[in-house]
């Protein structure tokens, strides 16, 4: 039986995905918006098996997202590798706000001997857009394409690609930016540009209709790179959506009314290539698997891989026909390369955390994080509360399937009401769901109840509050079955009694509310607030994150 790669080959929140060989090695590059580290890498040797091995921006000097907007951050990073001078490059997007239809946006690059950094200081590039990209061309030129995002009124929005060249030497753009494309359908929302070199041919890809429902990939080439490009005669070809439609111009990205009941993966787009070492060729897409019929994306936008090739004419196709992205796909014909399965208990024993658990906005350092005080525990000391997009003393990992069980046993006595500690599911600052354990002057001492935010609105379960003795630690547990979400606690690890009602997980998505623009997805973890002084510890244990049952 010939081997098969499953779709989506990066379950969670792993949009944008930058695909890229160098040997006979694949990595992939996918955005991390406001959480940090930033830029998550992960590699493959066979394309079936993915194993995550670290972030490219590490430090408070590569990346200081305090304050951005929720579902700001880091944008569309694009992982290319200079032969001629062995260097790996990145570039990306910072967005800070995206108030006025403006976006505050800015752009870099870093470089590094090793995918896996140290990445150099941040070159600054540009702020006049998103989704930069940098192209290697065979004489050694370095050029970067971008969407120019135009804000004006009464302008086709939201704009052009643009083409500038990159001095290695300068370590700066130079010459003037050139417009070469404004996209090869009227879906609108063009962003997500990509060259490479063909058959004489300079090929662009880019995303066009929105990264939502109506989400595609288009083509063009060109035989000299500044154009003029020649949209492909078939485009998009890659989709979800339901039909081909008209709508540039059109602002709003999520389109809703294009979702296909027939596609096993919704918004498809966003895609990058790559050749295997046996001669096949495949795209890196973002996609989506929402929950029906709320059509909410609890797992945010995830990356699959589609097989293509090129026909006579030159262009790139689906294998197997059409356009609709396929939720398997031959595997190319290259050794088995298994990757270690992850245990679903981190013990905290190490001085540093797993790539599997991401912070918020701070690094580490920041963020009142401490692995090695108590050695096989992780102390968190109180920062901002939940609700803020400065400072939190949040640890969190990715949801990446439906039905998830998280537990976490934690050590804490707070003794005045700002401070509280316990354990999470957490979409952004307006949406999240906390169960902690806090100081309640009303039952006198130290108590257990439930916080949730939907879309900024606090909610209080105070009939389900819980006294506690002084002094023992209090297990925590979430579990989520699709659209619901169940708190429970125990004294003891075994006896567990449920807290609260059955909750809303699907709120905890892309497409709640749709007057927001969410791009993220749910992540789960534990997090210490101390809002007098900063000063409250708690000490975790152990935490515990398990899939259920069989994925849909």
């Amino acid at each position: 039986m010939s081997k098969q790669i499953q779709n989506p080959i990066l379950r969670g929140f792993h949009p944008d995905p930058s695909i890229l060989r160098v040997g006979e090695d694949y990595y992939i590059a996918t955005s991390t918006f406001e959480w940090v580290p930033g830029v998550r890498i992960h590699h493959s040797k066979d394309l079936v098996h993915w194993q995550p091995i670290g972030y490219a921006l590490t430090n408070k000097e590569q990346l200081d997202l305090t304050g951005v907007m929720a579902s700001g951050g880091v944008w569309a990073p694009c992982l290319t590798y200079n032969e001629q001078q062995q260097l790996f490059y990145l570039v990306y997007t910072i967005v800070r706000n995206r108030a006025g239809n403006v976006f505050h946006a800015d752009n870099y690059v870093v470089t590094a001997k090793e995918v896996t950094g140290p990445y150099s200081k941040p070159v600054y590039l540009n702020s006049s857009g998103f989704d930069p990209s940098f192209f290697h061309d065979d004489d050694g030129r370095i050029w970067l394409t971008q969407l120019e995002w135009d804000f004006r009124q009464d302008y086709p929005s939201p704009g052009v690609i643009f083409l500038q060249e990159y001095s290695a030497e300068l370590q700066d753009v130079v010459g003037d930016p050139i417009r070469i494309y404004d996209g090869g359908t009227d879906m609108g929302c063009l962003e997500a540009s990509h060259i490479y070199k063909r058959n004489g041919y300079y090929y662009l890809m880019a995303a066009e209709g929105g990264t939502g429902y109506g989400h595609g990939v288009t083509m063009a080439r060109a035989k000299q790179i500044t154009g003029p490009y020649e949209p492909d005669p078939c485009n998009p070809i890659i989709t979800s959506a339901v039909t081909i439609f008209n709508e540039r111009g059109v602002g709003a990205f999520l389109k809703p009314q294009y979702y296909n009941p027939d596609a096993p993966l919704q918004k498809s787009g966003h895609a990058s290539l790559v050749e295997t070492t046996d001669g096949n060729w495949y795209a890196a897409h973002l996609c989506a698997r929402p929950l029906m019929p709320q059509m909410r994306s609890t797992l945010g936008r995830e990356t699959a891989l589609q097989k293509v090739y090129w026909n006579e004419e030159g262009w790139l196709r689906l294998e197997g026909g059409g356009n609709q992205a396929k939720l398997v796909v031959p595997a190319p014909d290259l050794p088995s390369s298994p990757v270690p399965t992850l245990p679903e208990k981190d013990h905290f024993d190490e001085p540093v955390l797993s790539t599997e658990w991401n912070t918020l906005r701070v690094h580490v350092g920041e963020a009142g994080i401490d692995l090695t005080s108590r050695p096989g525990y992780l102390r968190l000391r109180g920062q901002d509360s939940l609700f803020s997009v400065h400072t939190q003393s949040l640890v969190a990992r990715r949801v990446q399937a439906f039905d998830v069980m998280a537990e976490t046993v934690v050590e804490f006595d707070p003794k005045y009401f700002q401070a509280m500690a316990g354990l999470t599911f957490f979409y952004d600052h307006l949406t999240h769901y906390f169960l902690r354990v806090y100081y309640s002057e009303s039952l006198g001492g130290k108590a257990l109840g439930l916080i949730s935010s939907d879309h900024g609105q606090k909610q209080e379960w105070t009939a389900f509050r819980v006294a506690l003795p002084e002094g023992k630690p209090v297990y925590l547990r979430g579990e989520v079955y699709r659209e619901k979400l169940q708190f429970f606690w125990s004294l003891d690890g075994e006896q567990w009694n449920k807290i609260g009602p059955v909750l809303d997980a699907s709120k905890m998505s892309d497409e709640y509310p749709e007057s927001f623009e969410h791009f993220t997805g749910t992540f789960v973890g534990v997090t210490c607030i101390d809002t007098y002084r900063h000063q409250a510890t708690a000490d975790f244990d152990y935490f515990v994150y398990r899939e259920l049952g069989e994925e849909e």
